[in-house]
């Protein structure tokens, strides 16, 4: 699976709206595209080169992440407690290898916020749930924030 194949897979969910930086891709649950920017949470990120963080190898030829983030409970039947020891550069000590490819983990700075990552996956079927869920929590999100904001 190439990135292009994934952006397009995520661009398909109805109301999503793509921010876009250091060639990286931000994918937002904004069907109205009027969000404000503290409320801008992306649902699912594509990471391309290691901008920021050099953990995951992102530099290496073929080499992207696919970053979701995921429900708590979700995340916990993947993975157990959310790891929070972290190294001299901030690295979660999740007992995984950031940079093994294709290999569905949590995200190296984002799993104590439930966030997992693959290193360039080459199937969709452990990915397309997890990216369904995401998108559903995203909604879901949004929907609470929109009945608030007309209470």
């Amino acid at each position: 699976m190439t990135v292009d194949e994934m952006d397009l897979l995520i661009r398909r969910y109805d109301g999503v709206r793509v921010l876009e930086g250091q060639g990286d891709l931000f994918y937002l649950y904004d069907p109205a595209a009027d969000l404000p920017p503290e409320r801008q949470q992306p649902f699912a990120t594509i990471v391309t080169g290691d901008h920021y963080e050099t953990v995951s190898r992102l530099d290496e030829p073929g080499a992207w992440r696919l970053n979701l983030g995921l429900t708590k409970a979700t995340y916990t039947s993947l993975f157990g407690p959310v790891p929070t020891e972290r190294d001299a550069d901030g690295v979660l000590d999740s007992g995984h290898d950031y940079a093994a490819r294709d290999r569905l983990m949590p995200h190296p700075f984002y799993a104590s916020q439930y966030w997992v990552a693959i290193i360039a996956p080459t199937d969709l079927t452990p990915v397309e749930p997890l990216l369904a869920e995401a998108y559903d929590f995203a909604v879901r999100k949004y929907d609470k924030h929109r009945a608030r904001q007309t209470h």
